[in-house]
C-alpha cells in the first residue's frame, strides 16, 4: 500500500511535470525526469538512471520518476515498485 506522503509527493511532482511538459519535449523527448518537492532534479537518459540517483540522494524515497513523452504517464509511485541492482 502507498503511503500517505510517497503518494502526496507523486501528486505534486505530476502536477508540477504536466504544466511543464510541453516546455520539455521540445529539447529532452524520451528522456525521464527526477523530480522531489515539485521539482526537476535532473533529467536522465534511462529510467535506470534516474532510479538509482533518487535512491542515492533520498533515503526516504520521496522522489518520482516521470517519463517525457507526448503521452502523459505517471511513473511516481510505480518508481518505487522496482528495484534495480
Amino acid at each position: 500500500m502507498k503511503n500517505t506522503k510517497q503518494q502526496e509527493q507523486v501528486e505534486l511532482n505530476f502536477k508540477v511535470f504536466s504544466e511543464k511538459l510541453p516546455e520539455l519535449i521540445k529539447t529532452q523527448m524520451n528522456k525521464y525526469a527526477l523530480m522531489r518537492d515539485g521539482e526537476i532534479i535532473e533529467i536522465y537518459n534511462s529510467w535506470e538512471d534516474a532510479h538509482k540517483t533518487g535512491l542515492r540522494f533520498y533515503e526516504d524515497e520521496l522522489f518520482s520518476i516521470q517519463k517525457i513523452t507526448n503521452n502523459s504517464v505517471d511513473l511516481g509511485f510505480f518508481s518505487h515498485a522496482l528495484h534495480i541492482r
